[in-house]
């Protein structure tokens, strides 16, 4: 699912320059003026700051804006969600939800939706939450260059970062060129909590390389790992057709989902 957040951050300022290692070139030399570099550092509750194993759920200290935007979200999509137990909700404010229920949003939008109808439903929360001409916009300001592909990369690792936990940009290929156009993400927050292919591949893998290639014009890729819950997101790259994409022949979380189909050798959430 695309999203923009702001999150509680320490900031760590160093006297040194910012070279294309780090972030896209922002001057003809490839090398910024000489000025502090911020280093983020992650708001994830675990030691050492790294996401806990597979199997185990990792912990968050969630603050103000990451609170918000996973209630704008979660309010956005319970107009199309199945109606929720009583208990699933929380009491009073605008913080009604946490990560837990927003995440449980996600699986009552799924109910007696196919496959199809899920991504849609996705598409239309994201363009409520942009004013309108949007896309026409970031059109204009982020043609699919290298230097877009790579600036997005860069603003990535930040602002997504409360929806899927800690990332960080990587080289990768596109096209026969070496760029930092990637990100991998650590350990999926949203898969981790989900533990669900089907609301991973339905509800935020697909969207988001839709919404970013045909509405924004830039094209983004995300390839998911079940295997460590971790996912690598190349932007400038095509995303190849459904049918073509190994996703589609996933199966189930057997031990994780609560929905999961033991005797399918496919989710069945990718079939229909």
């Amino acid at each position: 699912m695309v999203t923009l957040s702001f999150r509680p951050v320490q900031f760590q300022v160093l006297p040194q320059p910012i070279s294309h290692k780090h972030l896209p070139k922002w001057s003809n030399g490839g090398m910024c003026t000489r000025r502090p570099m911020v280093v983020i550092k992650s708001a994830i509750a675990e030691p050492g700051g790294q996401p806990a194993p597979v199997g185990q759920k990792t912990k968050y200290k969630d603050g103000f804006f990451e609170k918000a935007f996973m209630n704008l979200f979660a309010r956005k999509m319970e107009k199309f969600a199945a109606p929720g137990k009583p208990k699933e909700k929380k009491n009073g404010g605008f913080f009604e939800y946490d990560y837990e229920s927003f995440v449980d949003v996600s699986k009552r939008v799924m109910q007696g939706r196919s496959r199809m109808q899920q991504q849609e439903v996705v598409r239309e929360v994201l363009l409520s939450m942009l004013p309108p001409g949007a896309p026409a916009q970031f059109r204009k300001l982020f043609p699919p260059t290298k230097w877009a592909a790579e600036f997005n990369a860069a603003l990535t690792v930040p602002f997504f970062h409360w929806l899927v936990g800690p990332s960080e940009v990587v080289e990768v290929e596109v096209n026969g060129v070496k760029q930092r156009s990637g990100v991998h993400i650590k350990k999926c927050r949203y898969l981790e909590n989900s533990g669900c292919v089907g609301m991973c591949v339905n509800m935020c893998k697909i969207p988001t390389q839709d919404f970013f290639t045909n509405e924004f014009g830039l094209p983004l890729t995300m390839n998911p790992n079940f295997e460590d819950m971790s996912c690598e997101m190349i932007y400038g790259q095509a995303p190849p057709p459904f049918e073509e994409d190994p996703v589609s022949k996933q199966a189930c979380f057997k031990d994780l989902c609560s929905m999961a189909n033991t005797s399918a050798t496919v989710c069945p959430k990718l079939q229909t």
